[in-house]
């Protein structure tokens, strides 16, 4: 029998993961109503990034860590492509298509990253890929097909399934790059200063200067609902982003990887789940299939990944959003 103290671990660990994974769904409908009411999608983007990196910078002075920029400057361009891809591209390319394409088809899209780092690891850095990866890339290709139903032609916006795989490139690139950082730069300083490259890229290109803001005094509208624009954007900020990601590293520390990486899969069917509620957004039944095998064939690739890495003895996660090293930010 486990001790109490064992078991109140792993349950927090699970309520943590499952926060961070149901926090990072929701913040697709969040920011599809500010870009239908007039944001575009980079604006909408860099009010995320600003937002985040107010909030984490303050996070670090209040903690006083030592040596947090010493860290960043160690490992600044690892950091530096963390930064211009896997937070500012992903991010811009998932609103792009979750603002041309229902949010759940938009989320699967992007939930091919697991896949390309297989293909990665295989094609580029010609390393082992255990066979139940290779599995899990076939499988998740035949879901997609079903997702974007292939058969029919492919009906679906196409410049949106475009952004949407380009989404899953860079959250392949986010789990590539904290790979090689892990146990050198722990999950705050990393957030903190991919975040802050991202928002630097994107000011020129986002022009915040000319988005319209006076939207976030107004009320907007989410499907059959109304919410002001400013409750819009706080939480995209503090829920979707700052608590996702704290959650997500609470979630490792607490749990082993195999595990907290299982967790991650709650997220597209909360994004789904969250834009029926608040969009109204339905998927058809074949869709809804679809996207179960999607998920498989990803959790198949995640857990060979996840097997080879472990025989190395590295400790890394690659799901999209969370926080990967075992430094915890939240004790």
């Amino acid at each position: 029998m486990s001790s109490p103290v064992s078991v109140n671990r792993a349950t927090a660990g699970v309520l943590f993961g499952v926060v961070s994974s149901v926090a990072f769904g929701a913040g697709g409908p969040f920011g599809k109503a500010l870009i239908a009411a007039g944001f575009s999608p980079l604006q909408a983007v860099w009010m995320r990034l600003i937002g985040t990196v107010v909030v984490l910078v303050a996070l670090c002075l209040a903690l006083r860590r030592p040596g947090q920029l010493a860290t960043m400057a160690r490992n600044k361009w690892p950091i530096v492509i963390y930064g211009l891809v896997a937070v500012a591209a992903c991010q811009v390319l998932y609103f792009v298509a979750a603002s041309r394409l229902p949010v759940g088809i938009a989320i699967l899209l992007e939930f091919t990253g697991p896949v390309l780092v297989v293909g990665w690891e295989k094609l580029v850095r010609h390393t082992h890929v255990a066979r139940e990866s290779a599995i899990g890339v076939g499988v998740a290709m035949l879901g997609l097909a079903i997702v974007v139903q292939i058969w029919s032609g492919v009906h679906l916006d196409a410049v949106g399934l475009a952004a949407g795989l380009g989404a899953g490139a860079g959250n392949a690139t986010y789990f590539l790059v904290i790979d090689r950082l892990s146990g050198t730069v722990d999950p705050l300083t990393l957030t903190t200063g991919g975040m802050s490259v991202g928002m630097v890229a994107l000011t020129p290109l986002a022009a915040p200067w000319s988005a319209p803001w006076h939207i976030l005094g107004r009320s907007v509208p989410m499907g059959s609902h109304h919410l002001p624009g400013w409750t819009l954007a706080a939480l995209i900020v503090l829920i979707s982003t700052v608590l996702s990601y704290l959650t997500g590293a609470a979630a490792v520390q607490r749990l082993s990887a195999t595990v907290a990486a299982g967790l991650a899969y709650v997220e597209p069917a909360s994004a789904t789940v969250v834009a029926w509620i608040t969009l109204g957004e339905r998927l058809s039944a074949t869709q809804i299939a679809g996207g179960v095998i999607v998920l498989a064939g990803a959790y198949l690739a995640q857990r060979g990944i996840g097997r080879t890495t472990g025989a190395e003895g590295d400790s890394t996660r690659s799901i999209l959003g969370t926080t990967v090293t075992t430094e915890a930010l939240i004790p």
